[in-house]
């Protein structure tokens, strides 16, 4: 019986899952025009989570500019890719992880993703607990950008940046031999990323993972396994920004998370097949172009 049920785990899991949703669904007052109204959303959330979950990108870098097309608040575009985050990069992270203990527990190249989450994953909280919770954060967003009502400049600076240093961490991806251990200065490195990340999540719901997997694809780290590091401390970090804006702001647009949130969970699952079936440098190459299309057409130039 144990045997079994460990066989089928995974299977038992999304039945429960879609047995929520569906009570979830079924709870509103007019689950059809729901259907109706947000139900093409589900598509955006696969979309946003393979690319996620196969990058090592937040799905921010997708829903941020499609939300600011919508005219959603500056606090809702956030705040609800935060939640569809949730549900894609946490069904990304449990498929990478269990990926590293089935395949990789074992292989040199990838012993540095334990003590690289060791180092990231709380500093990356803590960035995000000074940008939500400090009045300091606000003033430097303020002082850097102008405040959150200007986050599509804020936004398309960042993915120009990030789109630069995916281009330039392409050459890179054709080793064959890679860093097996941390060295000194990744100790003092990484946590700073991780709480500069953290704090730029804070403000866009993109950055943290980005940064992390290009910093450790340049110091020459197995490329596949910098991308599960940076979907699982992504998992890490949006759930600790979800509160604030969960129960203080209220910005979160619950009726597209319903179905951006399902689809991103399967995109997800999906992504890992999508990285290993294809070359990663393509991968990057398409992701850069389009994050810096995305980037380009948020500044105010167009």
């Amino acid at each position: 019986m144990i045997t079994f049920i460990k066989r089928h785990v995974g299977k038992s899991i999304l039945a429960l899952l879609l047995v929520v949703w569906c009570s979830i669904l079924l709870a509103q007052p007019a689950p059809v025009e729901l259907i109706k109204q947000f139900g093409l959303f589900s598509g955006l959330g696969v979309i946003g989570a393979i690319f996620a979950n196969a990058t090592g990108a937040g799905g921010g870098v997708v829903f941020v500019p499609f939300f600011n097309f919508l005219s959603f608040s500056p606090q809702s575009v956030v705040a609800t890719s935060f939640a569809i985050q949730c549900c894609g990069m946490t069904a990304g992270a449990l498929t990478w992880a269990t990926y590293y203990k089935k395949q990789h527990s074992h292989d040199h190249y990838w012993k540095a993703l334990p003590s690289a989450l060791l180092l990231t994953v709380p500093s990356s909280i803590c960035g995000i607990g000074f940008a939500q919770y400090s009045s300091q954060s606000k003033l430097l967003l303020d002082y850097l950008w102008g405040g959150a009502n200007n986050l599509h400049i804020a936004f398309g600076s960042f993915s120009i940046l990030l789109a630069i240093a995916i281009f330039a961490s392409i050459p890179l991806m054709k080793r064959t031999h890679f860093e097996k251990d941390l060295h000194t200065k990744d100790l003092v490195f990484l946590p700073f990323i991780g709480f500069l990340g953290g704090i730029i999540t804070a403000w866009l719901s993109v950055g943290v993972g980005e940064l992390v997997a290009v910093y450790l694809i340049i110091r020459g780290f197995n490329v596949t396994m910098s991308i599960a590091i940076a979907v699982i401390l992504s998992a890490f970090t949006v759930w600790s920004a979800l509160p604030f804006h969960a129960l203080l702001s209220e910005s979160v647009v619950w009726q597209v998370v319903l179905f951006a949130g399902a689809g991103a969970i399967i995109g997800g699952m999906i992504a890992k097949y999508v990285v290993l079936a294809f070359s990663v440098q393509r991968l990057k190459l398409f992701f850069g172009m389009w994050v810096l299309i995305l980037g380009i057409t948020s500044l105010p130039i167009l």
